[in-house]
């Protein structure tokens, strides 16, 4: 009985454990995108993302890769700056263990990741993630989906509609205005 009444404790004091459940609102320049969270799914994941959010790591980032009928990737903190030559190559300086399970649908939010030829284990980047546009079972299996759009996939759909260079960078930028756990 003590242990489980610590353990509640416990989560009641550390930073972050009592957003468990909420819902990430993502504010863009081309309207707001809601995200519901797999915290049985990809509990590791989930928390990391609210952590990010909750610090306003993603506040001012841009999406960086957009591909109609595909994704859109956002959340390297390289998109701060001018040189997109670097674009895709950022994040917080950690990964995140693999939470694969999973499938890729339409509205599923994933978080990016290197190539298995470099990265086995199948370890997230600690930052970056895709919105699928349309589903992408060629990605079930490979990726930790820990969440689902549950409100503006239409934004998502004009999104990854933008134009883009030859690296599917957006013309104009595409930008994460502000994001924050629902109230």
């Amino acid at each position: 009985m003590n242990r489980i009444l610590l353990i509640l404790l416990g989560s009641l004091l550390i930073p972050g454990c009592s957003s468990k459940g909420r819902n990430v609102i993502l504010e863009t320049n081309y309207g707001t995108i809601e995200i519901k969270l797999f915290d049985d799914a990809a509990p590791v994941t989930s928390e990391n993302f609210r952590k990010l959010v909750a610090e306003g790591f993603y506040d001012s980032l841009q999406f960086h890769r957009v591909i109609p009928g595909f994704v859109i990737q956002g959340g390297d903190p390289n998109t701060r700056t001018p040189n997109k030559a670097t674009y895709g190559q950022g994040g917080p300086g950690y990964t995140l263990p693999a939470e694969i399970g999973k499938p890729n649908l339409r509205g599923s939010v994933a978080m990016a990741r290197q190539g298995d030829q470099v990265n086995p284990q199948r370890r997230s980047n600690g930052s970056q993630f895709y919105i699928c546009v349309d589903p992408q079972p060629e990605l079930d299996g490979k990726y930790t989906v820990f969440g689902e759009v549950v409100k503006g996939m239409k934004v998502v759909d004009e999104i990854s509609q933008v134009p883009r260079d030859a690296r599917d960078i957006p013309l104009s930028p595409v930008y994460i205005v502000k994001a924050y756990l629902e109230k």
